[in-house]
């Protein structure tokens, strides 16, 4: 079903109104946006690195040139994800540096799908480096995201942003994004997550959310702030974040589906496998 964009802000506004936390769920597959929908989640975003994640290979791939993000988002959206979800809004992963699309035109064939919104994924945020220097000098950088998300917000589509920094979180809530997701970096554990060495700790997360989240509210004061990733891959973990953030929300993707998938998959063959043979 189809949601307009401020029946979704009114629905996530009372939700926290009523002290209930946001939750949003990446769904790579129709069997994970089912029962993530009956899990309860609040939005349903469908990224191209789902495709990836749910064939065992890890997130990262969606950032890769291993096809085209958006056509493949499209044809998950359409013949995978929206005709199994019957009352939740689903999001678009929308790759908006692509130099190949009229973007306008684009996010307009996005919304008559059937999506109600759009999220900034692949996005160039997870890159930096000389990589990153290379993309901004190419005129492929964070900048198009943020153009994407304003052309969307014009558009009618509620938008849910993917940000890294203060900077680009002001950015993207003067584009008028409804929703910033302070974003933490690949997702700790399971076969293909990051480690937890690696990772920063949690409350080096909680600092960078709450920064994140008074930058975008300064600039647009309904914004609704969100974590993902990182260290918080657990329940737990998203509860010690938004308990010591500004955060009000959680958005996970591999700790949503890919996570729960490996454990339950590994434990039930366990539990087959260990079944005596009774003559």
């Amino acid at each position: 079903m189809q949601y307009a964009r401020q029946e979704i802000v009114d629905r996530l506004r009372g939700q926290i109104d009523r002290k209930q936390a946001i939750v949003c769920a990446g769904a790579g597959t129709g069997i994970s946006a089912k029962f993530i929908e009956r899990g309860g989640a609040d939005l349903i975003i469908v990224y191209s690195s789902g495709r990836f994640r749910m064939a065992g290979h890890s997130s990262m791939c969606g950032l890769l040139a291993l096809g085209d993000a958006n056509a493949i988002v499209m044809e998950m959206g359409e013949r995978e994800i929206l005709p199994v979800v019957q009352r939740t809004p689903v999001i678009a992963g929308v790759n908006g540096t692509d130099p190949t699309r009229v973007m306008r035109r684009f996010l307009s064939g996005v919304a008559d799908a059937g999506f109600s919104g759009v999220n900034n994924f692949p996005t160039v945020g997870l890159f930096d480096g000389r990589f990153r220097k290379e993309l901004e000098a190419s005129d492929l950088g964070f900048s198009r995201e943020v153009e994407m998300i304003s052309i969307a917000h014009a558009l009618g589509l509620f938008t849910i942003v993917y940000v890294f920094t203060p900077q680009e979180a002001a950015a993207m809530a003067a584009a008028g994004a409804d929703a910033v997701i302070a974003h933490m970096g690949l997702t700790v554990g399971g076969s293909i997550g990051m480690s937890s060495e690696e990772a920063m700790t949690l409350d080096a997360s909680c600092e960078l959310v709450q920064a994140i989240g008074e930058s975008a509210l300064a600039e647009r004061p309904e914004t609704i702030v969100l974590c993902h990733g990182g260290p918080i891959a657990t329940p737990d973990d998203a509860a010690y974040v938004m308990g010591r953030s500004n955060a009000v929300g959680f958005v996970g993707a591999s700790s949503m589906e890919r996570l729960p998938v490996e454990e339950a998959v590994s434990s039930t063959t366990e539990h087959f496998k260990s079944i005596p043979i009774g003559l």
